[in-house]
């Protein structure tokens, strides 16, 4: 299957094509302000490289947000437009997923996006091997603001949001055999790291790194995966797809978690 991966949700516009969940061409431009301009020659440069059309793609894999929101409208409006010009099946995934799988891991992963102004987009995931690939379990997401009522920072609602993103399922399952997760008196994970990852987990890591949450050990990962690339997007679409989890092109919808400035201001003059 090749799989045409489209994701222009930050300030990296990242276009892959691969065949199965082998790499053919990866293309990046990393200056958000030319997104709309430079998509389109990335995706025919992309094909030319591979020397493939679009007749060739069977599936498209787009990134959904949460992120620019303008970036977001330019990557799922081109990817809507292939996908009903040619009835190509397609798949969205979230940049907190994306972000998620580039850890590489199963386990508890908590997906970080820097949304300013002491912000963070926030997703949760319960991640595990099934049928040889890792696909996501259980997912959570949110908009959080990281600073109290006197506006300093503080990562309550960050512990509050990952508290409840447990669930007593998820503790007693036999989701982790290969994980070794055992729970003790208190009621606290053992030998459970939660992975911590994307640009907000940088950002703060001074604050992550010694939380108690659910006695896991934080893990913060590195900036090198960080960024929520198309390749990720069209390995986890891939997975996606033989779940039977794909659809047409109503089934890419922005993730936004916040509402827009233009939003927010239109609010405030009401």
């Amino acid at each position: 299957m090749k799989i045409l991966s489209i994701d222009t949700s930050s300030s990296t516009a990242s276009v892959s094509i691969l065949e199965d969940e082998n790499i053919l061409i990866e293309l990046n431009n990393c200056d958000e302000k030319t997104h709309s301009q430079k998509l389109m020659p990335m995706i025919d440069e992309a094909f030319k490289k591979a020397h493939l059309t679009l007749n060739d793609i069977n599936l498209i894999a787009c990134g959904l947000g949460p992120g620019s929101f303008t970036g977001v409208r330019i990557g799922i409006a081109t990817a809507k437009a292939f996908i009903d010009s040619k009835h190509i099946p397609a798949v969205g995934v979230s940049s907190l997923e994306c972000l998620a799988h580039n850890i590489q891991k199963e386990g508890y992963i908590c997906s970080l996006i820097d949304a300013k102004h002491d912000n963070v987009y926030a997703g949760f995931f319960n991640i595990s091997y099934k049928d040889g690939s890792l696909q996501t379990i259980k997912s959570n997401y949110a908009f959080l603001d990281l600073k109290d009522n006197n506006g300093n920072l503080t990562a309550n609602s960050l512990v509050t949001f990952i508290k409840n993103s447990f669930s007593d399922a998820d503790s007693t399952s036999n989701t982790y055999k290969t994980s070794n997760i055992s729970i003790d008196e208190n009621n606290n994970l053992t030998n459970c790291p939660i992975y911590f990852v994307g640009d907000a987990a940088n950002l703060y890591e001074d604050l992550l790194k010694n939380l108690n949450i659910n006695g896991c050990k934080n893990i913060i990962a590195s900036k090198e995966i960080a960024v929520c690339s198309s390749i990720t997007i069209a390995k986890v679409g891939y997975t996606k797809y033989k779940n039977g989890d794909f659809g047409d092109s109503t089934i890419l919808s922005p993730l936004y978690l916040r509402k827009s400035q233009a939003e927010l201001a239109l609010d405030i003059n009401k």
